[in-house]
């Protein structure tokens, strides 16, 4: 008999730099979901990948002083290291810049616009460009990009469009028809009442304001616009043809059973992708779920703050298991999680080392001391055998449901359910006090066969979120991985099995204070690191304005050098200066040159205090005829540099120069 099969996906990650704790928590959800559906026996096809082209992604790449595809080569191996670190079983890594779908893009591109979908106009509107998005005033937050707060810009350029209006009567009626295809339905409310409901404008889909992307094929000076372009990764990763039949994985797998994204990206997964395959004939995708956040308790991660948590630093810490426990358990159904170091300790000793490790340990350990390590089951059973074996055989059905859901925090409490039941079984048979009486040594061998047997379906069960745990605990049991389909039976742990000798420790118990000063010293170095970057952009900044800056003046009248040579320069140093009481723009200045002083009037009020002038080292034209400025007598001029907008700075010497010292 065929499988069937399974075909999900993650969103792609965007390449603007190493990806935190947040974002790698959806590859690891998406990852239990499809180990889920193995067990149960299905076909699965698990795609991930990268998003790699913008102005973000070309912006991020001058700061670096690197081409976009050198930046982004480097982001993308990070975040595929990070994705394996974590264990995640992914059959296909896809990157935007990978030939075959750059090639895909242009076609579907051009098709779009060959039937009428497509066409040219100018778009004038507010753009966010961290989210490389347009909006209209009325969408705006507090006068901010919607999604992510931060500020916009008003853009006008030429660009192609998208008739999204075309289409959105039939999407409506998609959505209706199908309750499931938008998950949770908060954001199925979401976009049908904010966006579909009160009318779609058409979709910019090419930009010519930056060049780093997909050319349009018949327009290049156009490049593809980032959702045309990444969203259609779910088919190219298949081996889409446009315009062809596609590969035989393309036939196979579309369309895709579930898309996990973040919920930031809902409108475009549920709004725009649906209509693009629309247009383009295809089937759309069962189903969109839109994740909650996890949040860093502190507030939103910054570097500059210090406060960023990063997998790898966390597997550093806790190990891959106990990070994927954390992000899988923790998270709820439709509200943002939180992540603090405080909570990963109390949850790793709560859950991993007292409910699970010490379960495992004590059931070997007893096993070892009292029978050599074989387990037997003499048969001996009590009635609290079978309350135990209720909770066991029942795990198995309650998990399907919930993961069948896609409540998977909660279908790993009903396995860990099962550990605490177990725990609470040998404080109610108390294996130490049979093992004292000769004549209840068939009863402790069964108990003990009860908890290795309920262990190792609850061990099976945790394959899909910790999967390495799991082999682990199987493998010191010497027990095989329980199928699910057999998980309705107990007593299949093969009587007479030697478990190890040498039982290991899971988890070990952490100390809090131990942990928050090692954390703190990572985000130290998290905020100075962060510091010399700022440091570093500051100081290109200011040599690049620098280099960059100039300023066209009215040129005067040619002179010859017996005309320059009239007028004499010499250095002066400030030594007293006050405000002209009848002005509200001259500085009186008291200037040494040499062993004479003069009085300088200047009209810099404005750019300087009296305080700062004093002690300055300046350029001084001493052979000025005096004249008299509002009221005062001035012997000489100060020299100044203007830029366009009028502000001023005083020509100073570059290096330590005697006051009186001539200027030639």
């Amino acid at each position: 008999m065929e499988k069937k099969k399974y075909y999900i996906t993650t969103a792609i990650a965007y390449t603007s730099g190493k990806p935190h704790i947040g974002n790698t928590y959806e590859i690891v959800l998406a990852d239990s979901i499809a180990r889920f559906k193995r067990e149960q026996g299905y076909d699965v096809f698990f795609q991930t990948g990268t998003d790699e082209h913008g102005q973000k992604i070309e912006l991020k790449a001058e700061e670096a002083h690197v081409t976009p595809k050198e930046f982004v080569d480097g982001v993308a191996g990070e975040i595929k290291r990070i994705w394996d670190l974590m264990n995640t079983s992914y059959d296909h890594f896809i990157r935007t810049t990978d030939d075959y779908h750059e090639r895909q893009v242009q076609k579907i591109f051009k098709k779009l616009y060959d039937q009428g979908d497509i066409y040219k106009g100018v778009y004038e509107g507010l753009y966010c460009t961290p989210c490389e998005s347009f909006f209209t005033e009325a969408q705006l937050v507090d006068g901010k990009c919607p999604d992510c707060g931060r500020e916009v810009q008003p853009a006008q350029e030429e660009a192609y469009f998208f008739r999204m209006s075309k289409y959105a009567d039939r999407l409506i009626e998609h959505i209706n028809s199908h309750p499931e295809f938008i998950q949770p339905v908060s954001r199925k409310n979401e976009m049908m009442n904010n966006f579909l409901l009160p009318g779609l404008q058409d979709l910019c889909v090419s930009r010519t304001s930056f060049s780093w992307g997909i050319p349009v094929s018949f327009d290049p000076k156009h490049v593809t616009y980032v959702w045309l372009d990444a969203l259609t990764n779910y088919i190219t990763g298949l081996g889409y043809d446009c315009g062809g039949e596609g590969s035989e994985n393309f036939q196979k797998y579309w369309p895709a059973d579930l898309h996990l994204i973040g919920k930031d990206i809902i409108r475009f997964h549920t709004i725009y992708w649906p209509i693009f395959l629309m247009a383009l004939g295809l089937p759309l995708p069962k189903q969109v779920f839109g994740h909650p956040w996890l949040l860093q308790g502190e507030g939103k991660m910054s570097k500059s703050k210090g406060n960023v948590i990063y997998a790898d630093d966390l597997v550093d810490f806790f190990g891959v298991d106990a990070v994927r426990f954390f992000v899988l358990h923790e998270m709820p159904f439709e509200n943002d999680g939180v992540i603090t170091w405080e909570l990963l300790v109390e949850r790793l000793n709560s859950e991993l080392a007292n409910t699970l490790g010490n379960l495992v340990n004590r059931t070997i350990s007893m096993s070892n001391k009292y029978f050599g390590g074989v387990v037997r089951n003499a048969g001996v059973s009590e009635p609290v055998d079978e309350e135990l074996k209720a909770v066991v055989l029942g795990t198995k059905d309650k998990v399907e449901a919930k993961m069948e859901e896609l409540r998977v925090a909660d279908a790993m409490t009903e396995i860990f359910s099962l550990f605490k039941r177990c725990n609470k079984y040998i404080d109610e048979t108390m294996p130490w006090a049979l093992a004292k009486d000769e004549a209840k040594k068939e009863r402790l061998e069964t108990v003990l066969y009860n908890l290795v047997e309920s262990i190792s379906i609850g061990a099976s069960l945790l394959y899909a979120f910790m999967p390495d745990t799991s082999q682990r605990i199987l493998g010191q049991l010497n027990a095989k991985k329980r199928a699910l389909d057999s998980m309705d039976t107990f007593g299949l742990y093969e009587s007479g099995t030697q478990v190890t000798d040498k039982p290991e420790i899971l988890f070990a118990r952490l100390d809090m204070k131990e942990v928050l000063e090692k954390a703190e010293k990572l985000h130290e170095e998290q905020r100075k690191a962060a510091g010399k970057q700022e440091e570093a952009a500051g100081e290109q900044e200011e040599a690049a304005a620098a280099e960059e800056a100039v300023t066209d003046i009215e040129k005067k009248p040619e002179i010859s050098y017996d005309d320059f040579a009239k007028l004499q320069f010499q250095v002066g140093e400030i030594i007293a200066c006050e405000e002209v009481k009848k002005s509200k723009k001259l500085l009186c200045s008291q200037v040494r040159i040499g062993s004479e002083v003069k009085q300088i009037v200047s009209g810099i009020k404005k750019h300087y205090s009296a305080q700062e002038m004093v002690g300055k080292k300046v350029m001084v034209l001493v052979n000025l005829k005096p004249a008299m400025l509002a009221g005062v007598k001035s012997e000489g001029m100060l020299l100044c540099a203007e830029d366009e907008n009028g502000e001023l700075s005083l020509v100073v010497p570059e290096k330590e120069m005697p006051s009186g010292a001539e200027i030639c």
